[in-house]
């Protein structure tokens, strides 16, 4: 389903990494590790089509992923660094534009991370493993088949890397990809690995 062939990025004019290639089916996951600075996120970012390809080709279901960038956009399900929670809003209103045609409601989201009883409080009033796990619920709600995720159990403790190890078997179980950065164990059992650097 997803192909990358000799895959190579720049940041400015320093390559970051050259000569990446993987291939995930169905259900399939990819952790990748390296060292601070060697290539993760970047990588990220140039699956989800934010950082320009330098050289190599990335291939959906065997065509070109980025000869329609407004398909691959929406086969992204993307959590970054940021969790982008905005503090004068509810949670629930900051997740109300990831609210159309999803997988689950948004009080389904918010069940499945534990915040079942946060829908009514200020973004400004939640703890940095509640934020994450706001950020986590976009994700359920976005209905894509490709996960990218960028250290995604920071700040969360061991019962939301649980249910976060839940939510991913789900959503390989129903075919879909999971890619993932970390310097930390994943709740991925037989997940390829990509070390950069």
């Amino acid at each position: 389903m997803l192909q990358g062939s000799d895959l190579a990025a720049f940041r400015g004019d320093r390559l970051i990494f050259e000569g990446v290639s993987f291939s995930l089916s169905p259900g399939g996951a990819l952790v990748l590790e390296g060292e601070n600075g060697a290539g993760k996120t970047s990588l990220l970012r140039l699956l989800a089509g934010f950082l320009p390809l330098a050289a190599g080709q990335l291939f959906w279901e065997g065509a070109d992923a980025f000869a329609d960038r407004v398909a691959h956009g929406r086969r992204i399900g993307w959590l970054g660094h940021q969790d982008a929670i905005k503090p004068g809003l509810s949670v629930a209103e900051n997740l109300d534009p990831w609210n159309h045609a999803g997988k689950a409601a948004p009080a389904v989201a918010l069940a499945a991370v534990g915040l079942a009883d946060f829908a009514e409080v200020p973004g400004r009033m939640l703890s940095a493993g509640q934020r994450r796990r706001v950020a986590i619920c976009r994700l359920l709600l976005a209905d894509a088949p490709l996960w990218l995720l960028d250290e995604p159990t920071t700040a969360l403790d061991r019962a939301s890397i649980t249910r976060l190890g839940r939510l991913l078997a789900a959503h390989r179980a129903q075919g879909g990809l999971v890619i993932a950065a970390t310097h930390l164990d994943l709740p991925l059992p037989d997940a390829a690995r990509l070390t950069l650097g």
